[in-house]
C-alpha cells in the first residue's frame, strides 16, 4: 500500500531562522509580483509497505523506502561483469597482434589467404579505407574484395549441412583459390557446393567457374524454353549444357552450332538431356551438311511444345507492387469455390484513377494487388483472380509445388485451340488448353487465363559483392 507522509520536521536552528525570514517579510512592504508558497507544495511523496497488522514493513519508524534486490555477486576469485562483448571475427593467432604487425601479415601474405582475410575486414571497420590499406601492404582494392567474398564463399561450404568433405576444400588453398570461389558468390549455398565439386572435378579455370555460375543462376530463369525440361536443375554439368545449347540455337553458322552442342555434350551428366543434345547435335550436322530439316519434325520439339505455357507466367519481385506507376485491385476465388463464386464475383463499375478509388459492384472479401499489366487492365472491369494452392496442377510440366495467381477474363469465354482457360471439374477451378477443350467438345469455359503470376522467391544465403573502391 502506498500512502502519503508529511516531511520530517526541520532541526531547531532551522526552525529559528525560517522563523525571523517571516517576521522580516511581514514587516517588509507589499510586493506585488511575489506568490504565496501553497501549503501543499511542501508535501513529499514515499512508498511505504503496510503489513497485515498495518504497521510499515521495514527497518524502523523513518525506513520508508522500497526494499531492492542487490546485484548478484560474483564468486570471490573472479569480477562480476554484466556486458560480455561479442568475440573477435580474427583467428586466434592474429587476436593479440598490434596494427603494424597486422598489416605485415597482409604485406608478406603470412600464411593461407583465407587465413589473413578477416584482417582486411578489421582495419575497414577501424576506419581503413581500400585505397589505404593498399599503400599499406600492396594488396588492391580488387584483390581485397576477391579474398574476402571469396573467404564469405569458403566459410558457407565449411558450415554446410551436407558437410563439404575437407579433402576436397584444401583445393581451394592455392594461390587462385580466391578466384575459383568468387566467381560463385552469387549462387545459393546448396548451389555453391555442387558447383564446387563440379569445378574440382573438371579442374575448372575461373573462367570456366564464372560460365558454371552463370548457367546455374540463370537456368531456372528459362523455364519454358525449348528442350528446358529434358534437363535437371540441380545437376551443374545440365545447367551448363543446357547453357550451350541455347546458344547453338542462337547461333547464325550451322559450323558454330554443331561447336556449341559438341561442347555441350562434354560436360552433360544426366541421360535424358544427353539425348536432348545428341538428337539436337545430329539435326544441327544434317543442316551444316546442306540437308533439308523438318523444324517441326521429332518428339522432342513435340515434348517442347508441350511444356511450354501459352500464356505469360510471371514471378513477383519483392517490391514491384509498392514500385509500380499503377496498380489494379482484384476480387479472389480460391479453387475449392467453384465456377459459381467465380461468376458471382463482384466486377468493377466506376474507376477514379486521380484519386485511386474502384467501386464495385457488391462486397467481397478476398482482394489481390497486382501491378497494372497492359492486357489485364484492358479488362480489369471483368478480371477476377483465381488462386491455386498448387502450381502443379497447370497444363504444363515445367510448372512447381508452389501457390499461384491465375489472373482471367469472365468475358472471353468462348473456347479456342490456341488459348488456356478455367473451368469447372467436379466442383473445383481448374486450368487447361483449349485443344483439350474442344477435344472434349467443350465450347466455353469460365474465363481465359490472361497471366499466371508466380510468388517471390528468396535467394537464400546470398553473398553481396561490395563496392571496395
Amino acid at each position: 500500500m502506498l500512502s502519503l507522509s508529511p516531511p520530517p520536521p526541520p532541526p531547531a536552528s532551522t526552525t529559528a531562522a525560517a522563523a525571523a525570514r517571516h517576521h522580516h517579510r511581514r514587516n517588509a512592504p507589499f510586493a506585488p509580483h511575489h506568490r504565496r508558497r501553497r501549503r501543499f507544495a511542501h508535501l513529499t511523496t514515499s512508498a511505504v509497505i503496510l503489513g497485515p497488522d498495518g504497521r510499515p514493513i521495514g527497518g524502523g519508524p523513518r525506513d520508508n523506502k522500497l526494499p531492492f534486490t542487490p546485484p548478484p555477486t560474483a564468486p570471490p576469485d573472479q569480477l562480476y561483469q554484466p556486458f560480455h562483448p561479442p568475440p573477435s571475427p580474427l583467428p586466434d593467432k592474429y587476436k593479440d597482434l598490434d596494427l603494424g604487425q597486422r598489416l605485415a601479415v597482409l604485406r608478406d601474405r603470412l600464411g593461407l589467404w583465407h587465413e589473413y582475410a578477416p584482417l582486411i575486414s578489421a582495419l575497414s571497420r577501424e576506419g581503413f579505407t581500400p585505397s589505404s590499406i593498399e599503400e599499406a601492404t600492396g594488396i588492391s582494392g580488387v584483390e581485397q574484395n576477391r579474398v574476402v567474398v571469396a573467404t564469405q564463399v569458403r566459410d558457407s561450404l565449411v558450415a554446410d549441412e551436407g558437410g563439404f568433405p575437407a579433402e576436397l576444400l584444401r583445393y581451394f588453398d592455392s594461390y587462385g583459390g580466391p578466384e575459383l570461389l568468387y566467381e560463385l558468390r552469387f549462387l545459393n549455398a546448396r548451389q555453391r557446393a555442387d558447383a564446387a565439386r563440379h569445378a574440382i572435378d573438371r579442374r575448372l579455370e575461373p573462367r570456366g567457374v564464372r560460365e558454371l555460375a552463370r548457367s546455374m543462376k540463370d537456368f531456372p530463369q528459362r523455364r519454358g524454353d525449348d528442350g528446358w525440361e529434358a534437363f535437371t536443375r540441380d545437376n551443374p554439368g545440365d545447367c551448363l549444357a543446357f547453357a550451350r545449347f541455347r546458344q547453338s540455337r542462337e547461333a547464325i553458322d550451322a559450323e558454330d552450332s554443331v561447336a556449341e552442342l559438341e561442347r555441350a555434350l562434354e560436360v552433360v551428366d544426366t541421360e535424358p538431356a544427353r539425348a536432348r543434345v545428341e538428337a539436337e547435335l545430329d539435326r544441327a550436322r544434317r543442316k551444316a551438311a546442306g540437308e533439308e530439316v523438318d523444324d517441326e519434325d521429332g518428339a522432342a520439339n513435340a515434348a517442347a511444345a508441350a511444356s511450354r505455357p501459352a500464356v505469360p507466367v510471371v514471378r513477383l519481385m519483392y517490391g514491384e507492387v509498392a514500385e509500380a506507376t499503377t496498380v489494379l485491385l482484384l476480387p479472389v476465388v480460391r479453387e475449392g469455390d467453384g465456377g459459381e463464386a467465380l461468376a458471382h464475383a463482384p466486377r468493377r463499375t466506376r474507376t477514379d484513377a486521380d484519386l485511386g478509388m474502384v467501386e464495385v459492384d457488391k462486397g467481397w472479401t478476398r482482394w489481390a494487388v497486382v501491378p497494372g499489366w497492359g492486357p489485364v487492365a484492358e479488362v480489369a472491369g471483368e478480371a477476377v483472380v483465381i488462386e491455386l494452392a498448387d502450381g502443379r496442377t497447370l497444363p504444363w510440366r515445367s510448372a512447381e509445388a508452389e501457390r499461384v495467381l491465375v489472373v482471367a477474363n469472365r468475358g472471353r469465354r468462348e473456347v479456342v485451340e490456341d488459348g488456356i482457360y478455367v473451368v469447372e471439374r467436379e466442383g473445383r477451378l481448374v486450368v487447361e488448353k483449349g485443344r483439350k477443350l474442344a477435344a472434349e467438345g467443350v465450347g466455353e469455359a469460365a474465363a481465359e487465363v490472361l497471366v499466371v503470376v508466380r510468388p517471390p522467391r528468396d535467394e537464400d544465403d546470398m553473398i553481396s559483392d561490395d563496392e571496395w573502391d
